[in-house]
């Protein structure tokens, strides 16, 4: 019996290597109690929808962690990692620029004045160690700057009129009047960027950045105004100097991801933007590793609408569909009707909540509840015949 693990984090509660270790010992307790001292393989395979955990997808699909001190989005230094493999960088936005990063999380004073400069710096800290194919995993980032601090970070300067160089943060662009190039990074020539995002907004306007992301990071009414004014300088200013093509990123899909990093990727880094999923997929070589698999289960802490708009468990459960592979799903909690989740690609779906109705135990007691479910279902496994198809174990799990 061969399983694969591949599930997303539990936010707020488990980092997705740890849901799968959890609910691997689980299944092997579960199975052996029943079948003991016959083969049962588990294979971990950690994933992410391309924002926070796609590092640890990138680290458990053999990249290997590096850390960098970078400026964090306040000015203050930081330590970020990111994961390296041959020449290829996964960087994580918000391991450099996250809110997470923020003293008081997104009730900081700094919706203006936060900075992604140092994802800038992490992805110069790549190019340091030969990496040239650079898949940039963004979300929950703390700034709303149009990915001015990106390029700082790349060794542009932003000048106002007098001059001066501007400070970070997306307020200041207001009082951008051009950007010298001449520092620049010059082995971006080489580099070849892949923007990792599902947010299809563009970055100005009522559907842009500061308008709809900007209240997440404490921005207020008024933040919002100022923020969206200084990203039409931005934009003005940038279009001078690389031409019309950075009046079309602005309102490129995906332009207003990560307080609009989406844009200067799109419009300075010349990223293909791809959805965080199909990335994450892909590094891990998930639907290779499904060959001679008898089951895969993904899942992550709520399964719900949200889910079905391309979250990982649906992503998984497609590799999954192709390669004719059963999938079950495990979740803190579902909200998914039973036509939902069938339609989905789910064989069976787990909740913590069957076991634990107090959603708070729940995301407490995580590691514990998810072994019990694991447990669950290895004793289940081990009712099916001792050789059957994958075909077979699709009609037993439904039963």
């Amino acid at each position: 019996m061969r399983v694969v693990i591949a599930p997303d984090k539990f936010k707020g509660s488990l980092s997705a290597p740890d849901v799968a270790r959890h609910l691997e010992a689980g299944l092997l307790a579960g199975f052996a109690a029943s079948r003991p001292g016959e083969a049962f393989e588990a294979t971990r395979i950690p994933v992410a929808d391309g924002g926070e955990g796609t590092l640890d997808a990138a680290v458990g699909s053999g990249f290997t962690r590096r850390t960098a001190t970078v400026t964090g989005p306040t000015g203050r230094p930081v330590q970020a990692d990111f994961a390296v493999r041959d020449r290829e960088a996964v960087i994580e936005m918000a391991a450099a620029s996250g809110l997470a990063l923020l003293p008081d999380g997104p009730h900081s004073k700094t919706s203006t004045t936060a900075t992604s400069l140092g994802t800038g710096e992490l992805i110069r800290a790549a190019l340091d160690l030969g990496c040239r194919k650079i898949i940039l995993g963004v979300g929950g980032s703390a700034s709303t700057d149009g990915g001015a601090g990106v390029l700082q970070g790349l060794g542009a300067v932003f000048l106002d009129a007098e001059g001066n160089e501007l400070p970070g943060g997306g307020a200041a662009l207001a009082r951008l009047d051009r950007i010298d190039f001449s520092g620049l990074d010059t082995r971006l020539e080489e580099a070849r960027f892949t923007l990792a995002s599902d947010v299809d907004n563009p970055l100005l306007g009522t559907s842009g950045a500061a308008a709809v992301f900007g209240p997440q990071k404490g921005a207020t009414p008024e933040d919002v105004i100022t923020l969206d004014l200084a990203l039409a300088t931005f934009v003005t200013v940038l279009a001078g100097e690389l031409g019309t093509r950075a009046e079309h990123a602005a309102v490129a899909p995906g332009a207003g991801a990560a307080g609009g990093v989406g844009y200067i990727a799109i419009a300075a880094l010349a990223a293909n933007r791809r959805p965080g999923i199909d990335v994450v997929l892909e590094f891990t070589g998930l639907e290779e590793r499904l060959d001679s698999a008898d089951l895969v289960i993904t899942g992550e802490g709520s399964l719900d609408e949200q889910s079905l708009l391309g979250k990982t468990p649906m992503g998984v459960a497609r590799a999954a569909q192709r390669a004719g592979v059963p999938v079950i799903a495990v979740c803190g909690r579902s909200t998914l009707s039973e036509e939902q989740l069938v339609g989905a690609g789910f064989q069976q779906v787990h909740a913590l909540t069957d076991l634990e109705s107090n959603v708070e135990k729940c995301i407490a007691e995580a590691g514990p509840l998810l072994e019990k479910l694991g447990k669950s279902i290895g004793a289940h496994l081990a009712g099916l015949p001792a050789s059957t198809t994958a075909t077979e174990n699709k009609e037993y799990l439904n039963v």
